[in-house]
């Protein structure tokens, strides 16, 4: 053990790292377990607060129950402006929950996701904070732009999922019926679950725009490339948009396909800038 070649390597190595200024692997593990300290502490304490808010989260969470939801009063107003009186179509979708434990836990697992969505801009600055140490300074620059854009696309992909693509296809979906006889019954954990993973996978899907950037960027991928692949594209974007479908219906599918395919063809537009920008 006196003479291990590699224990003495190693301790040599830490040296001339602590001589260097760097830190050593022990001290990068010591930081790692602090951030994510500070990041569940966070995410702990905002839990707690929105917990506490119930009143205030399900009035937003089940909004889209009532036809006064924004969405609804907007398509009225648009239909309006058309000619099309749609004034008269009010309704208010009541669910129901059958588990004994099932409003508690959703309570609890609503509180979990909503804390997250807002703790998500403070999880992103630990990690840049994290790695900032090893960027150059312009690498450090871009790199917070890049946090910026990131986070502004999952929560633009939040937003279209909650005033258009949920609203809509809930509306259609939970009023639809083969006999006016047969009453559709919806349970909360139903509800919860479709909203929540369905904004959840949108506001992941708007990062198409960075995942092809950052290809171009490093010259897998050109705007040509994808013009050329827009019927292949076509298809893969229904696929995903089935995967990340809670309810796998054509109405919704169609819903969620639109807005992908049009983050497609931004994302050709920005590609193709940056072609312009090397030339």
């Amino acid at each position: 053990m006196k003479n291990n070649p590699i224990l003495t390597a190693m301790m040599q190595q830490e040296n001339e790292m602590e001589n260097s200024g760097l830190m050593t692997v022990g001290e990068h593990l010591e930081e790692l377990r602090k951030m994510l300290f500070r990041i569940i502490g966070a995410l702990l304490c905002v839990t707690i607060v929105i917990f506490c808010f119930k009143d205030m989260t399900f009035d937003v969470l089940l909004a889209p129950l009532s036809s006064d939801f924004v969405t609804f009063r907007t398509i009225e107003q648009f239909a309006s402006l058309l000619g099309v009186n749609m004034a008269g179509n009010e309704y208010n979708i009541k669910l129901i929950s059958t588990d004994l434990a099932a409003q508690f836990m959703t309570h609890i697992t609503t509180s979990c996701y909503v804390a997250f969505m807002l703790t998500l801009p403070y999880i992103l600055v630990e990690l840049f904070i994290y790695i900032s140490p090893a960027l150059y300074e312009h690498e450090k620059r871009y790199s917070g732009i890049i946090a910026i854009v990131i986070y502004g696309l999952f929560a633009l992909g939040l937003l279209m999922s909650y005033f258009v693509i949920f609203p809509v296809s809930f509306l259609f979906l939970a009023t639809y019926q083969v006999d006016a006889s047969i009453e559709n019954t919806i349970t909360l954990t139903s509800y919860i679950s479709t909203f929540t993973t369905l904004t959840l996978m949108m506001g992941i899907v708007f990062q198409l725009p960075i995942i092809v950037y950052t290809l171009a960027r490093i010259g897998i991928v050109n705007a040509d490339l994808l013009k050329g692949f827009r019927r292949h594209a076509i298809v893969v974007i229904a696929v995903i948009a089935a995967v990340i479908t809670p309810t796998s219906d054509i109405f919704t599918l169609t819903i969620v396909m639109l807005p992908i395919y049009a983050l497609y063809e931004l994302s050709i537009f920005a590609i193709r800038n940056i072609k312009v920008e090397q030339e």
